[in-house]
């Protein structure tokens, strides 16, 4: 049986993730503009790593950590800022997952927070990581300075800003009233935002591993230019 381009590219990803040495649970990083088909890849690659090892691996969604949308009060909250600097909840994010899980850290993580839409919060009970556990943890702005030095590997999914916005009016026209409506917010919030978020923080030359995901079927993956980071 022969194996698909993405499935060999989810192997790369888990075996890379399995070799990464810590006395704590391993926490990966799968970062990427909207759209980029980070949620899909990272459910894949949980599940390649739960078939090539037993070790526990612990799926998050940072969507899941979002600020409450009524506490978003900093900027106006269709602006790139709003969007890119107020609304997750990064020290949550650090504190109730990353650290926790880290080195010195008790284990007893959150895996959420607030619901998707960010109104809800989530009554959750801690839960309890083993020693040798593996995060996979998909969202935007994740080596943001905040976040940068919480992650032990680092996998960007790299597609460019046109299929964003392609892909963003597609799957968000029906929540966002229209596909114009759709357009509109993606180029002035959500596309905004996410440039300043590359040319700042320069994700895609920082991680370990780059996933060019244009293709759906047959993904490309490249070592990072700043493999030690």
């Amino acid at each position: 049986m022969s194996v698909s381009r993405r499935q060999e590219v989810l192997v790369a990803l888990a075996d890379a993730a399995l070799a990464v040495e810590r006395p704590h649970p391993v926490r990966v990083a799968i970062d990427g503009c909207s759209a980029a088909g980070k949620t899909t890849l990272s459910d894949e690659l949980a599940a390649t790593l739960r078939e090539r090892t037993t070790r526990e691996v612990i799926r998050v969604s940072i969507d899941h950590f979002k600020r409450a949308v009524a506490l978003r009060t900093r900027f106006p909250q269709d602006s790139p800022e709003s969007y890119y600097l107020d609304s997750w909840d990064n020290d949550a994010i650090r504190d109730k997952l990353l650290a926790p899980l880290g080195p010195g850290g008790s284990r007893s993580y959150r895996h959420e927070l607030m619901d998707f839409a960010g109104l809800t919060a989530v009554d959750g009970q801690d839960r309890t990581a083993t020693a040798d556990a593996v995060l996979i943890a998909d969202g935007c702005f994740l080596q943001r300075p905040e976040l940068d030095a919480h992650w032990d590997l680092r996998i960007f999914i790299d597609i460019p800003l046109d299929e964003v916005l392609r892909r963003g009016i597609a799957r968000d026209q029906t929540w966002m009233s229209s596909a114009a409506e759709a357009e509109r917010r993606y180029r002035t919030k959500y596309i905004a935002g996410e440039s300043r978020y590359l040319d700042e923080v320069r994700p895609r030359d920082r991680a370990q591993l780059v996933v060019d995901n244009r293709d759906f079927e047959a993904p490309r993956l490249t070592v990072g230019t700043n493999p030690s980071a």
